[in-house]
């Protein structure tokens, strides 16, 4: 039984485990299927839109890659699921963009999945998740949209004598998972223009929209944790299991890998570190500013003070007050108030507080 999600969702109340349900952002294009058969001397290559694309069996000579671009469309992925027997619970994990990154050991063939990112002028950071069954001999992967970043290691399937050509499925398996984090130093590199750039302008002239980049780059850099911190748990249970379908021979890669992952985890945390600190500096920089501003107002303030004293006190209406009427009461008076500001002015000089 398979059920069509018509909105977003993440939950869906009553749903049977198995259920394969499409949760995730809403996609119409038509689903998009690739697929490679090799070996260290041959190259199949294919592509199309329906299921009858699909390579019918698996050539027990040749590895298959199979890739499918688009998990919206559920019969799409039943299909597939059937074909290559898949449990209903893959195929529902499958549909849900929401999984969280993981490996699973089934009998003949492993599944993973992962959070590709991107980056997008408009929303910043955007998260695509990708799922992977190896096989003995064969691969699937799928992803949300055509879009990917494995056009390179198709380009090394065309090519005689590649390395990945003289390998198995599990070493086509390794640069699929290390193209993924490789794409992460990529989006590390502009965040980090990113940060420098908001660092500068906040050395300059700290204002609000400093301030919003500084959250939305943080809230990024937590996407961007979430997805790298379980993959550092997915190579790691991979250099532990012991598994038919990977080679020990391909060890020293995961390792390899491992140490990439934790780079970008290090990176991140150093990133996360910066913009806290920013945050500490524009609220520094801010109440500066408003201590600058405050003390001028105090000065001031103090300035008039008793220059307001002596108007209010001369400006009661008493008949019998000293001086009221002589001819020189005024420009004595201003006189003293003037000398009374030059002796403030040059008191607060004289404190540092001018």
């Amino acid at each position: 039984m398979t059920k069509r999600a018509d909105r977003n969702s993440n939950f869906f109340p009553g749903a049977a485990p198995g259920d394969i349900i499409h949760i995730g952002r809403k996609r119409t294009h038509a689903v998009q299927v690739s697929h490679f058969s090799y070996d260290k001397n041959t190259v199949e290559e294919g592509s199309g839109q329906t299921p009858d694309n699909i390579p019918t069996a698996i050539k027990e000579h040749l590895n298959t890659w199979i890739n499918v671009d688009g998990v919206h469309d559920i019969e799409f992925i039943k299909t597939i699921g059937d074909r290559f027997g898949l449990h209903p619970l893959v195929m529902e994990d499958i549909a849900n963009t929401k999984e969280r990154p993981k490996i699973e050991d089934f009998d003949n063939y492993l599944y993973f999945v992962m959070n590709m990112c991107d980056h997008n002028m408009a929303h910043g950071i955007v998260m695509e998740q990708v799922s992977i069954v190896v096989g003995e001999n064969f691969i699937l992967s799928f992803q949300e949209d055509p879009d990917d970043i494995f056009d390179p290691i198709r380009k090394r399937l065309r090519v005689e004598g590649s390395k990945v050509r003289k390998n198995n499925t599990d070493y086509l398996a390794y640069l699929l998972l290390d193209a993924v984090v490789d794409r992460y130093f990529v989006i590390l590199e502009y965040m980090g223009g990113q940060i420098a750039k908001i660092e500068g302008n906040l050395m300059q002239d700290p204002d609000k929209e400093a301030l919003r980049a500084i959250y939305q780059l943080k809230s990024q850099l937590n996407m961007l944790s979430r997805a790298v911190w379980p993959m550092r748990e997915i190579v790691g249970n991979m250099k532990r299991m012991e598994s038919h379908l990977f080679s020990s021979d391909h060890n020293v890669f995961l390792r390899d890998l491992h140490d990439h992952i934790l780079s970008v985890i290090d990176t991140v945390e150093t990133y996360r570190d910066s913009l806290s600190s920013m945050i500490d500096l524009y609220l520094s920089t801010t109440s500066n500013r408003m201590n600058e501003t405050m003390k001028v107002l105090t000065v001031i303030s103090t300035i008039f003070i008793p220059l307001t004293f002596i108007t209010g006190f001369y400006g009661m209406n008493f008949d019998f007050m000293p001086e009221i009427h002589s001819r020189w009461s005024y420009p004595a008076v201003i006189g003293f108030m003037v000398i009374m500001v030059a002796g403030q002015l040059y008191f607060f000089r004289r404190k540092g507080w001018l």
